[in-house]
Order: C-alpha cells, then structure tokens, then sequence
C-alpha cells in the first residue's frame, strides 16, 4: 500500500473519473512490475550461476599429483592391511563393501555360515578403524 501511496502521490496527474479504478489499477501494474522483477532477477541470477560454475580459472578440478600418489600409498596401505587379516577375510571384505555382494550371498557361495562372515567383517572393519587411528 505504501507503495502505491507514493506513486499516486508522485504522479502530476489531474483530477481522476473513477478513483478506486484508478487505485486499483496503479496497485495492479505495481504487482505486475514486482513479478517482471523476480523473474528477472531470478533469470539473472541463474545465468550468472551457470556461467560461473565449475572450477575458478587456473584452478583444477582434479586432485594434485601429490595428493594422488598420497592416495594410492593410502590404497595400498589399506589394502595390505587387510591382506594380512587373510585371504577368506579380505575376499569378504572386499566382496561386501567394494562389490556391493549381501552377506548371505558371500557365505552361500563361499560355504560358510553367514555368522562367520559377520565375524570376519567385524575383523577387517576394527583393523581399518585402527589403522585410521594410527594414520592421524
């Protein structure tokens, strides 16, 4: 209202025919004048978003050679690790967690019951749990 206030009051026009018309018509084009500027700047800020997304200029998206070879002697370390658990255990692990395999399905095709491969994963979950201790 306060808006439409100020543009009647701002406005050098003479005497108004039909007031409420003009009142309701001055608030009309107001409301239209808000919607056109949303949506604009709704448009605006979408394509400022679009042109500015991904990486900075100068700077990759991919991780360093440092942090790679970090990372593969981090691979390594791990994978190690669970080798030194055993083969079944490792086999397990790596069945469940990287393959996606369900448990039941790894003891049916590996002949063991499905207790002993709760076991052996609880094994390698508390070796990489404190293997993460160590790492810190």
């Amino acid at each position: 209202m306060q808006e439409v206030w100020l543009k009647i009051s701002a406005s050098s026009s003479g005497p108004v025919a039909a007031p409420l018309s003009y009142l309701f018509r001055t608030a009309d084009l107001l409301m239209i004048d808000r919607f056109r500027s949303a949506r604009q700047a709704s448009a605006r800020d979408r394509d400022w978003t679009h042109a500015h997304a991904g990486d900075p200029p100068g700077v990759s998206g991919e991780p360093s050679a440092e942090r790679r070879v970090a990372a593969s002697q981090e691979a390594a370390s791990v994978l190690a690790l669970l080798d030194g658990l055993g083969t079944r255990a490792a086999t397990i692990f790596r069945r469940h967690r990287i393959d996606g395999t369900p448990q039941k399905t790894i003891a049916a095709e590996m002949g063991i019951s499905l207790s002993t491969v709760e076991s052996d994963l609880r094994t390698a979950y508390r070796a990489i749990g404190e293997w993460k201790e160590r790492a810190r």
